[in-house]
């Protein structure tokens, strides 16, 4: 635990890239197998489910202190993360016996926290009070994270294949592979993981996607538009469809398997031969493609019902294919896999994602202009001879979305931001006025105002506040923003009755004021822009 939380600091503490990957290279070098397979389960994006609930948590933090419940909860308040709070305010045991005291992090986890969700709450509540009185102030925070289920560390599951890479000595695409699928933090898994290159892949095991770079140059730029291969790019998520050994595998590009919740898919690859990987789109489809708030309800469901298959039927949109009769054959390039995608995908029944012709860039640019009444979010745009690569590979493939939609709205609730923001207020609610002028919430953001603003907003905030509803300030309806988002879409679990896609402040509208912003039925004609569908043969 003491090595990991040296790690999870040093990583907090620096922005360098390189540095990083070396302190996470040191750590796997020198941990034990258990502990570090733990390491890559956290550092790589995965969570423990929340084992001891927000509320519970307060409570026996309450009941740990010495200072009054109101005095702790104001701490908690000002300081914004439970974690830090109680790291802060939980007097430990001396030092040299806590660092005594402090078990391996496989220990940790398997042999105290996994075993709370078997404790009656009283249990429960000694075995975290105990541990937090032994653990030092660092490893404190972190066995605190690790309760609530939030633990994030700020790096990616990529660089965390670098660095075991360069510990092991290993090919870095052999171990982004390993790490792919379902695995279970063992020192066994551990030990396959950096074992060495045998050339065996588990039958399951999708590749690692590659990933477009938005689009930040002129046309002009790229070379000549012959070189290159344009499509649209749907509105749904991403999909590695794998067939092998008379075996079907769907997994999304979160690295989870969702072969049951697409059955339609799954029954329709039994047409694929052995030895073939597609890379796709899954999207809600009929006679075209649905807004994205159809598809979400499907997914989140491990297995769906004839009346939900029946009210949004999906398919999967193919594009490329990453193995073919068996074989790799990721660094053919693009043009080849297309034909080698046609090939094999047309023949099992897979539409194809296609492919637009254009003989200039600017009349791919006309063509980019009708997307969002075709309800797409843009275009794709992939180099003729390009591999396919791993992660975001700048040069290969663009994405050229949509300009984003916006509105002016006024700002009416913030709340205190989370880590380094947790004292400043960086959470904002705004709202737009219904017909009869009252204000309805119509969207959350949390990015897009510089370090400055953010001082000057939080001032304001603290000197206007109407009233407080736990950690959340109301405050006077006259800050103007403008708002961006790439969708919008109906949804009954909104009090607005509509629910915007990636939010985020375009800029604070210094220069309006509040009854000049936009209206709910102004965002409501949004919806139209929308409403048409592209079927595949235009």
């Amino acid at each position: 635990m003491q090595r990991f939380s040296a790690l999870y600091q040093a990583l907090d503490e620096t922005t360098s890239t390189n540095a990083k990957v070396a302190a996470m290279a040191e750590y796997f070098r020198a941990a034990l197998p258990e502990d570090a397979a733990w390491a890559v389960y956290f550092l790589s994006g995965r969570r423990l489910k929340r084992l001891v609930g927000g509320a519970r948590l307060r409570r026996l933090l309450v009941d740990s202190v010495d200072y009054p419940e109101w005095l702790t909860l104001a701490c908690y308040a000002e300081v914004g993360d439970l974690a830090e709070t109680v790291a802060l305010l939980v007097e430990p045991i001396a030092a040299a016996d806590a660092a005594v005291a402090a078990p391996g992090l496989a220990e940790l986890i398997e042999s105290e926290l996994l075993p709370l969700g078997r404790c009656d709450e009283a249990q429960q509540g000694e075995r975290i009070a105990n541990w937090w009185k032994r653990l030092a102030h660092r490893e404190r925070f972190l066995f605190t994270k690790l309760l609530t289920g939030a633990l994030r560390v700020g790096v990616s599951q990529l660089l965390v294949a670098r660095a075991l890479a360069a510990a092991f000595g290993l090919p870095r695409s052999l171990i982004q592979h390993r790490l792919m699928g379902d695995w279970e933090p063992t020192a066994a898994f551990f030990g396959e993981l950096t074992g060495p290159d045998d050339g065996s892949v588990a039958i399951s095991r999708p590749y690692p996607f590659f990933l477009a770079s938005p689009l930040d140059r002129d046309l002009q730029e790229l070379g000549p538009a012959a070189g290159w291969l344009a499509e649209w790019k749907w509105d749904g998520i991403r999909a590695q469809l794998i067939r092998r050994r008379g075996q079907t595998f769907l997994w999304s590009r979160g690295d989870e398997l969702i072969t049951g919740r697409f059955p339609e898919v799954a029954a329709q690859a039994e047409r694929l031969p052995d030895g073939t990987v597609l890379d796709g789109e899954l999207v809600a489809w009929r006679g075209g493609v649905l807004p994205f708030a159809e598809l979400q309800r499907r997914l989140g469901r491990k297995r769906v019902g004839a009346k939900l298959l029946d009210a949004v039927p999906v398919k999967m949109l193919v594009y490329d294919c990453l193995e073919f009769g068996g074989r790799d054959i990721r660094d053919s390039a693009q043009a080849v896999r297309r034909a080698s995608l046609e090939q094999v995908a047309v023949a099992a029944g897979f539409e194809l994602s296609p492919l637009l012709a254009f003989d200039d860039w600017e009349a791919l640019a006309a063509a980019r202009a009708q997307a969002r009444e075709l309800g797409v979010e843009g275009l794709m745009l992939k180099r003729g001879d390009a591999v396919y690569e791993t992660g975001r590979r700048r040069g290969g493939w663009w994405k050229w979305k949509i300009d984003p939609l916006s509105i002016d709205a006024v700002l009416i609730y913030a709340q205190a931001g989370h880590g380094r923001r947790a004292s400043l207020f960086t959470d904002y609610t705004f709202a737009v006025p219904d017909e009869r002028g009252e204000l309805k919430p119509i969207a959350k953001a949390y990015s897009g105002l510089s370090d400055a603003e953010i001082r000057e907003l939080d001032r304001w905030i603290r000197r206007n506040t109407l009233e407080r509803f736990g950690p959340v300030r109301a405050v006077p309806a006259q800050q103007v923003f403008e708002i961006r988002f790439e969708g919008i879409a109906e949804s009954p679990r909104h009090k607005s009755g509509l629910a915007l896609r990636f939010p985020r402040i375009a800029r604070w509208r210094r220069d309006v004021d509040a009854a000049s912003v936009d209206s709910l039925a102004d965002v409501r004609r949004l919806l139209a822009l929308g409403a048409r569908t592209i079927p595949l043969d235009d």
